[in-house]
């Protein structure tokens, strides 16, 4: 019994971890001959660093206007430059590029309320019974914000991240299968 449970919590994690490299590997282009940037100006789409046949260096971009074309690294670092330094506080703060990145900060931020108002909570019970609880609750306040952190690292690309909250997630289903399991059936004669 408990060997199907760690191949469950195992084809979890792996799961995660092929859809990490996916995203981070196939889905960006990297095909072998390029390397996909992730720090790129706002007004670029996609970025591709490449090398030619005789060795330099160039970056393929592809703009949001749809416009694709090759620069060079100081051309490209040019436009990182001034882009960056004419941004608002509130982005360099929260380390974005665009109005979008606010709402995965956002994502982000809650699900980490949630993951520490999961303690606070298990505390207050604890507290109210004068003994250790872990109400039902903790655990789907886990789950919600293991997933929300989930989502958020992946958008981050932050493969520590992901795995770090990938483990937990695992426990925080299996837990709540296991309450749910054991439910008293509900008697329909009341």
């Amino acid at each position: 019994m408990r060997r199907r449970h760690m191949f469950a919590a195992m084809g979890v994690i792996t799961v995660l971890v092929a859809g990490m490299a996916y995203y981070w590997m196939v889905a960006d282009g990297g095909d072998g001959s390029s390397i996909k940037i992730a720090n790129r100006p706002v007004s670029a789409s996609h970025v591709l660093l490449t090398q030619d046949d005789v060795g330099r260096i160039a970056y393929h971009v592809t703009w949001t206007d749809g416009r694709r074309s090759w620069i060079t690294p100081d051309e490209y670092a040019q436009a990182i430059y001034d882009e960056r330094s004419s941004r608002p506080w509130h982005f360099a703060f929260l380390n974005i590029t665009s109005p979008v990145g606010i709402a995965w900060v956002a994502l982000g931020l809650l699900g980490q309320v949630l993951f520490t108002g999961r303690m606070i909570l298990q505390w207050l019970v604890s507290e109210k019974q004068k003994q250790s609880v872990v109400p039902t609750a903790f655990w789907w306040m886990s789950l919600a914000g293991a997933s929300m952190l989930i989502t958020y690292f992946i958008w981050r690309k932050d493969a520590v991240g992901v795995l770090g909250q990938a483990t937990g997630w695992a426990i925080y289903a299996r837990n709540l299968w296991l309450i749910h399991r054991h439910q008293p059936p509900v008697d329909g004669s009341s």
